[in-house]
């Protein structure tokens, strides 16, 4: 009998490391899905693969099918800022290329992930798939504007999920399919952007893996296609 597998995708990130090691020690058999390997993780248990590469993804559906049934499926990859890429105060500081950079990472990428990982959850048993979204990407809690690019792509990523949902019930009465908000978390993503952050709402990874993984425990059938926060309340969309 094959055992049951939960894929990290964007496992060399701090969330993502940090959601692996925390289901390894759960006693999950976890395979981390990245472009590099996660310092220090075993090279059997990765899988080397770039959410916005096609073959590659394929390539590593292929390896998962013979190595396990995947029964969690989590793509903790995202993008805030990098070269060129700055979150926006003003729309005078929109780019075309920072609209196409993060609508890749953000949102065309997860959905690759979803749509080449997706068909190997099972058919008759509960099956997790969760995507790391954004409170920002909510447009009915936007109040504060800027951000133009991230609060989009993560908008982009929820309605994605939001479908993908009501298409993966049709054959799997009780997988799931979410958004997840983690909080304000400790990496390099929001490095320069987390001074007015209140200390009880930093999280370190570690902490914001812990609840995740809490949160996406007592998910059942009826969460399907939701976007919920670190603490398991329902977010707007």
């Amino acid at each position: 009998m094959m055992p049951d597998l939960a894929v990290v995708v964007g496992a060399s990130g701090g969330i993502g490391r940090a959601i692996a090691e925390r289901m390894r020690d759960q006693g999950h058999r976890v395979v981390a899905v990245s472009r590099r390997r996660p310092d220090g993780w075993p090279a059997g248990e990765w899988i080397a693969a770039d959410i916005l590469d096609d073959a590659t993804l394929a390539a590593a559906a292929a390896r998962l099918r013979e190595t396990g049934v995947v029964t969690r499926i989590i793509v903790a990859a995202g993008m805030l800022h990098g070269s060129g890429v700055s979150p926006e105060k003003s729309m005078r500081a929109i780019t075309l290329e920072s609209l196409t950079t993060l609508f890749a990472v953000n949102a065309a990428g997860p959905a690759m992930v979803a749509k080449h990982l997706l068909p190997l959850t099972p058919r008759d048993r509960p099956g997790l798939f969760a995507a790391l979204s954004a409170r920002v990407g909510s447009i009915g809690d936007n109040r504060l504007g800027g951000w133009y690019a991230y609060r989009a792509s993560k908008a982009a990523l929820n309605m994605l999920i939001r479908t993908l949902a009501i298409e993966h019930r049709r054959s799997r009465p009780l997988g799931v399919c979410v958004a997840l908000h983690p909080g304000t978390v400790e990496t390099a993503l929001s490095a320069p952007f987390r001074s007015g952050v209140a200390a009880d709402r930093l999280f370190s990874p570690g902490q914001a893996a812990e609840a995740l993984l809490a949160v996406m425990d007592g998910l059942g059938p009826d969460a399907n296609g939701g976007f919920y926060a670190w603490d398991g309340s329902p977010i707007p969309w």
